[in-house]
């Protein structure tokens, strides 16, 4: 399974590559966000792991350029304590984030909470197809649709569709959406869940106009309702 790692930091992306390539990956480290997105859009990657501040082309210009093409799982290395930068990123599309200085177990632990929640590992498929309303989701093969209008998105995003759909109007907490569908427990003053559900509530939107909705319950999580 290769990892595209994004970074302008050679020591640090020679010390994660060691490190994911001793876990059972296979790594390429580029340090420039130009390159980034030429690898990236190639096809060859399981998960980028991209670096906020690059030296040409933003990390946030990066995403964007991918996601306009790609659904690769991103996780963001953004400057400790920077939280506009984590924001900006998951409503961009990233599907998760860490603080730098990075620590290589933990970054393995969510590029692997991440891998499997796409599929990429054999476990936990689900051959179903769950519906409501005009709502059609595959968890087996990843696809999600409106009245046969598919819809777009992110890797985390389809995770917390379908943890709300396997659970129509009925309340999904947020530490259950961080836990199964980012893949961490959900940490103090963290709003990575309420981003994401942001996020999937316009694209809903846009498809399903005013039939669809998630209803926030507020302080607990978010319900899937039917209107």
């Amino acid at each position: 399974m290769k990892i595209l790692l994004v970074d302008d930091d050679l020591e640090l992306g020679a010390m994660l590559g060691e490190y994911l390539r001793a876990e059972g990956f296979a790594t390429t480290h580029v340090a420039t966000g130009r390159e980034g997105v030429e690898a990236a859009l190639s096809g060859r990657y399981a998960a980028l792991v991209l670096d906020v501040m690059l030296p040409d082309l933003s990390g946030t210009e990066v995403l964007r350029e991918v996601r306009r093409q790609s659904r690769l799982p991103i996780i963001m290395l953004t400057a400790k304590g920077d939280n506009i930068d984590r924001v900006v990123g998951l409503e961009m599309g990233a599907d998760d984030y860490m603080p730098k200085p990075c620590y290589p177990r933990e970054l393995v632990a969510r590029l692997r909470a991440v891998l499997r929640r796409v599929g990429e590992e054999s476990q936990g498929h689900r051959p179903e197809v769950l519906t409501l309303g005009g709502l059609m989701l595959s968890p087996a093969n990843r696809t999600c649709a409106w009245r046969a209008l598919p819809l777009d998105l992110t890797a985390t995003e389809f995770n917390m569709l379908e943890l709300l759909l396997r659970a129509p109007e009925q309340v999904v907490t947020k530490d259950v959406l961080s836990l199964q569908g980012i893949g961490r427990p959900r940490e103090a003053y963290d709003r990575s869940v309420d981003v994401h559900i942001c996020n999937l509530r316009q694209k809903l939107h846009l498809r399903a106009g005013d039939s669809l909705s998630i209803e926030t319950i507020r302080s607990i999580g978010y319900k899937l309702v039917c209107c």
